[in-house]
């Protein structure tokens, strides 16, 4: 396991590695507490990135025994000189898989599974994928509510 810290001028960024066991979704919660715990809008957050992990432990490679996969979280506070709000962006990195991220559509509302994209759509502001069935990364933007992205 590592956390580093990147620097940059726009905001704070960490990148971390987890274990692709079902234990780690907790640990990622955590880890994302501890870093963003004066975040306006944290609990979204949580919500949409425990739901990237449980995904990337369940549908790819990265939970296969010994599979890994990587959260990095960029945190850019308010800046009371500007227009844009406070945002954070988040990216999980795994190990690829046969499917490719997608909200399932279908009429049955009351289904078990399945919900996890849709759940981050109503948490992030915006959100998408890159990658193929070798490695793929998820990415979520977060807003302060009012604040252009």
């Amino acid at each position: 396991m590592f956390i580093e810290l990147v620097e940059e001028d726009d905001g704070d960024r960490w990148r971390r590695e987890f274990a692709g066991v079902p234990e780690e979704a907790r640990e990622v919660r955590r880890f994302l507490r501890s870093l963003l715990a004066e975040c306006a809008f944290l609990d979204d957050v949580l919500l949409g990135v425990d739901e990237l992990a449980v995904n990337t432990i369940r549908h790819t490679r990265s939970g296969r025994p010994g599979g890994r996969f990587v959260v990095e979280v960029r945190w850019r506070q308010r800046d009371p000189e500007e227009k844009e709000g406070e945002r954070v962006v988040v990216w999980v990195r795994d190990e690829g898989g046969p499917h490719e991220p997608a909200i399932p559509v279908g009429d049955d509302e009351f289904a078990e599974g399945g919900r996890g994209l849709l759940t981050l759509a109503c948490t992030a502001e915006t959100w998408g994928w890159f990658g193929d069935a070798s490695g793929r990364t998820v990415c979520a933007v977060f807003a302060e509510p009012g604040c252009a992205v």
